[in-house]
């Protein structure tokens, strides 16, 4: 139907990833003022599991799709059969790894636009409105369509709710392609440690090439332990070989989009600030006091990174002691 919406939902074993709720609890709210409802679309080994999960954030119904999702051809191939059956207003995925490769080949294959890394969905005049950064994050622009929208959202730019919906489970009458020469997933291999993921976190904690050796790391470990939250670095600190990539937020490593962003002795050049000027709260700590990153900072404090973040740090855990 014209105002519905469906939203891809990513699982692991039948636990619903965060992004993929937080995407239902838009969708939900869109869909009340389109004046429709919310299908989740689960597929792979679980699925029938994250039927509950998805109905307590807004879908209506789950469509399990039996098809082989290290096939992302077939996947997406999948998706759109149920889209172009459904004709929606909005098909919606998590702005992720596999959000980022499954809804192109959707778009491609519907031959419909996608907005992709929208920080914010609306709806205006009875259309769907997505908001995105362009320019490495120096402009937001609208961007709408008549007819289906597609679009990825980005992680934590909506915080995920519970909005029970009645979660009616079924599977999907469509059929996934046979397997083709297209490129297949072969494994994911888990990271060996627990550490947050990065685009996840609600706080992330970064430092920069001004903490002068990797050794000086452990200032920034050591805060973003205390705030329960996911280590960062800037491009000059991952080039150096101080820290790795899948740290590196900026216009060529990760974008985030936390509650709070602490960046610790980085100055703030464009393409680090195109990776987490969309960040809720940005709290600054350098002793350059005409660095940029002041610029788009909500606090900033004016000093030596060696003195400030162990204090820092002590303060947060004194307080977390005091409950």
């Amino acid at each position: 139907m014209a105002g519905d919406i469906l939203v891809v939902a990513e699982h692991s074993d039948g636990a619903v990833k965060r992004p993929s709720l937080e995407a239902l609890t838009c969708a939900a709210g869109l869909a009340g003022s389109l004046g429709g409802s919310v299908t989740a679309l689960v597929a792979g080994p679980g699925a029938a599991d994250a039927a509950s999960a998805c109905g307590a954030h807004g879908a209506a119904k789950v469509l399990t799709l039996d098809v082989d999702v290290a096939d992302t051809n077939a996947w997406a191939a999948a998706v759109a059969g149920v889209a172009t059956e459904a004709s929606p207003a909005l098909v919606l995925f998590s702005h992720t790894a596999r959000g980022k490769d499954l809804a192109p080949r959707v778009a491609g294959k519907l031959d419909r636009p996608l907005a992709s890394d929208c920080t914010e969905l609306s709806v205006d005049g009875g259309a769907v409105v997505a908001r995105r950064p362009v320019y490495a994050g120096k402009a937001l622009v609208n961007v709408s369509a008549s007819g289906t929208l597609l679009a990825t959202l980005r992680p934590n730019a909506v915080p995920a709710t519970e909005n029970a919906a009645a979660g009616e489970t079924s599977a999907a009458d469509v059929k996934a392609p046979e397997k083709g020469l297209g490129a297949v997933l072969a494994e994911i291999v888990a990271a060996a440690s627990e550490k947050i993921e990065l685009t996840e976190a609600a706080v992330v904690v970064s430092g920069g090439r001004g903490l002068k050796e990797a050794a000086n790391f452990n200032l920034v470990e050591d805060l973003a332990a205390a705030l329960g939250g996911a280590v960062g670095a800037s491009r000059a600190v991952v080039d150096a070989g101080w820290r790795p990539h899948t740290e590196q937020v900026g216009q060529t490593g990760k974008t985030v989009s936390p509650n709070l962003y602490i960046a610790i002795a980085i100055s703030g050049a464009i393409q680090h600030l195109a990776g987490m000027r969309t960040s809720n709260y940005i709290v600054a700590i350098n002793k350059d006091p005409e660095a940029p990153i002041f610029k788009v900072a909500d606090y900033g404090i004016v000093g030596d990174a060696f003195e400030v973040v162990p204090r820092l740090t002590e303060a947060v855990k004194a307080a977390a002691a005091a409950g």
